[in-house]
């Protein structure tokens, strides 16, 4: 994964000034962004709901590769990707007797070693997809992690009604913001501080730009630093960027919230 730079954080990827240059750098790309283009048309149409969209995206996704799906092009990728977020998490402070949720936990790509690592019953993941969460319970099967009795449970919002106050000593949630428009990550940190135990931290990672805010498709979404710590701090909630997530290999950035004390 490139490092960031200022181009890249700058750069407004909706814009057809940006998708002709890139166009005649990547060739062979143009084909399948037009695939893409049109079964977002398709979707936008069919299915007006951001949730219902993105939804019906993962079931497209995962039709053809559930690995993909989650962004990760193939089994060494998947694995590599898992392995940055679960290091990261044990260098953060995530121990094994803590209870933690994973928002849009996918088919455990960081999961399967999450559950491992936690005491039994610690690990609860959420989903939309109901097509991801099958093949997440193949991974779970594949990986001979049944006795450690995770939960995993589909969704279609993240007010998190159904979970109880202060439950949480982590939260997670990779590539999820990077896919959401701003009125879903701002229904979770509405609600995020009431699930989360007093010590407790909420990491989510986004896709950065020091540009203009701006989304490709409805599936891709671009947002400041600042709005994400301003939307925090809106909810009463303690936020700041980590810096060393920077240092992984990997295009998204990472922010920690937790509840003011």
């Amino acid at each position: 994964m490139p490092k960031k730079t200022a181009a890249s954080l700058n750069a407004n990827r909706s814009s057809l000034v940006h998708k002709m240059r890139y166009a005649l750098r990547n060739p062979g790309k143009v084909a399948p962004y037009v695939r893409r283009s049109a079964r977002d048309l398709k979707l936008r149409l069919t299915h007006r709901d951001h949730v219902d969209y993105y939804r019906a995206v993962m079931a497209s996704d995962a039709a053809r590769d559930p690995k993909a799906a989650v962004g990760s092009q193939n089994e060494e990728r998947w694995l590599a990707l898992g392995q940055m977020q679960f290091d990261y998490l044990i260098e953060h402070g995530l121990r094994p007797e803590h209870r933690m949720l994973d928002i849009g936990c996918g088919n455990l790509r960081a999961g399967w070693r999450l559950i491992d690592y936690l005491d039994t019953g610690g690990y609860y993941g959420i989903d939309i997809s109901p097509d991801i969460l099958i093949a997440a319970k193949g991974v779970l099967a594949e990986r001979g992690l049944q006795d450690k009795l995770p939960h995993l449970t589909i969704t279609r919002d993240l007010t998190f009604s159904f979970l109880p106050e202060g439950h949480f000593d982590v939260v997670h949630a990779h590539s999820v913001f990077s896919h959401s428009p701003i009125e879903v990550i701002d229904e979770c940190l509405a609600h995020v501080g009431r699930i989360l135990a007093p010590d407790g931290f909420f990491d989510f990672t986004y896709d950065r730009t020091e540009g203009t805010e701006h989304h490709v498709l409805r599936e891709d979404f671009y947002y400041r630093t600042d709005t994400l710590l301003d939307l925090a701090t809106k909810h009463g909630l303690s936020a700041r960027f980590m810096e060393d997530w920077e240092e992984r290999p990997h295009g998204q950035s990472k922010i920690r919230v937790t509840v003011k004390g």
